[in-house]
């Protein structure tokens, strides 16, 4: 096969629809745009979501309204009361509760929350800790790291 040879496949290549060229073309007199009306002119087309001065579906819906925080941190959180699952002494991280079950990546920043109670000295190692939790920790003889 030679360069000269090629051709499209079948219905791949149309022919441009040239309006306005008079009656006989199929296309002439409004060439394709109707009788008058705003889509029949120059430039005349609505807005994308525009409802011809009806209330456009956007300002019914409430729920897409405020500001979003684009570098929120999204936290897992676990609570003191489910560390009871680790021995006393025991070093408390990602991974560990990973495999405890009481979370479901590694990879994913979490929080320790002061719900429950401990009564067992742990050291835990998280991104982030409640005042409640640190307090409650150290009062059971642990240590808390921020990891």
């Amino acid at each position: 096969m030679k360069e000269h040879e090629l051709f499209p496949s079948p219905g791949a290549s149309k022919n441009r629809k040239r309006v306005g060229r008079g009656d006989a073309s199929g296309h002439g007199n409004y060439s394709g745009r109707g009788y008058k009306g705003q889509k029949a002119r120059a430039g005349g087309r609505v807005r994308p979501g525009f409802e011809g001065g009806q209330n456009p579906l956007i300002k019914k819906l409430p729920q897409k309204r405020g500001f979003h925080n684009p570098f929120r941190v999204e936290y897992d959180v676990v609570n003191i009361g489910d560390l009871k699952v680790f021995d006393s002494g025991a070093v408390v991280d990602a991974d560990s509760l990973v495999s405890a079950r009481l979370l479901k990546s590694a990879s994913r920043p979490f929080k320790i929350l002061g719900g429950g109670e401990l009564d067992r000295a742990l050291t835990v190692k998280a991104v982030a800790f409640s005042a409640e939790a640190k307090a409650k920790i150290e009062a059971a003889g642990g240590k808390t790291e921020v990891a």
